[in-house]
């Protein structure tokens, strides 16, 4: 269960604006430097990093994210962008590229991206909303509709 505490700071406009140049890059240093042990991330929400192609370079990008574990193995993650305007660039290339790859707790997983429709969002939202219980603030803040996706 995620912190109160931390839903309520990941609705300020201070981290909306801080957070997504500030977090991703101190994650990726930090899970670098502890051999892929540990992100600060991991103190607030489920994180893993995500690898996937980039759509127009061919190159390969990694993105920390907040991201569902199922029991059989596949995850969940949104693509809400802290609640900016633009969808993630790491969204764009799931699209163009499925195959990806998920870090976890030091283990590669390679997966195949699946874009869930409304319907399918509906049915995963008690999901969405334990990895993300900011998940509707950044919807409407965003003013677009937020993708997700099922990784298996």
């Amino acid at each position: 269960m995620i912190h109160p505490l931390f839903t309520r700071i990941g609705r300020t406009r201070v981290f909306g604006l801080l957070a997504p140049h500030v977090l991703p890059r101190l994650d990726l240093m930090t899970h670098r430097l502890t051999g892929g042990r540990w992100m600060p991330s991991r103190w607030a929400l489920p994180s893993v990093l995500l690898t996937t192609t980039g759509h127009r370079t061919g190159i390969a990008r990694t993105t920390p994210l907040c991201a569902y574990q199922y029991e059989d193995g596949s995850w969940l993650i949104a693509a809400t962008n802290f609640g900016r305007p633009r969808h993630p660039s790491w969204s764009t290339n799931l699209l163009h590229h499925p195959q990806a790859v998920i870090t976890a707790d030091g283990r590669a997983h390679h997966v195949a991206a699946t874009l869930l429709s409304r319907d399918q969002i509906a049915a995963h939202r008690p999901q969405i909303l334990r990895i993300l219980p900011v998940f509707d603030h950044y919807a409407a803040r965003a003013g677009r509709d937020i993708r997700v996706f099922h990784l298996a």
